[in-house]
């Protein structure tokens, strides 16, 4: 039995937003989505995470995205994924261009 999580909470969040002053991670997100392991693992050896139009590589013990496409495309330039994990408000960064 996988020990990986069930589902991430990824948000894309400006890179520029240097100083959020009391604005949370999750405010600041201009979009977010819930993903869920599908069972199958990408390109990267990572475990595939896909919902609510995003599919995502995932590194389920850093908490890094290894890939994203969000609509069947790449990240745009000047966001950046962050992760939430479901045991923790814990964030970690990755896929960021």
């Amino acid at each position: 039995m996988s020990t990986h999580p069930k589902r991430f909470e990824i948000l894309l969040v400006p890179a520029h937003v240097e100083d959020r002053g009391a604005a949370s991670v999750a405010d600041s997100a201009v979009r977010s989505a819930v993903v869920e392991a599908t069972g199958r693992t990408g390109e990267t050896g990572y475990p595939i995470y896909e919902g609510h139009g995003v599919m995502a590589d995932i590194d389920p013990e850093t908490r890094t995205v290894e890939a994203l496409l969000v609509d069947g495309r790449e990240l745009d330039y000047g966001l950046t994924a962050l992760v939430r994990g479901p045991e923790t408000d814990e964030r970690t960064a990755g896929g960021s261009r």
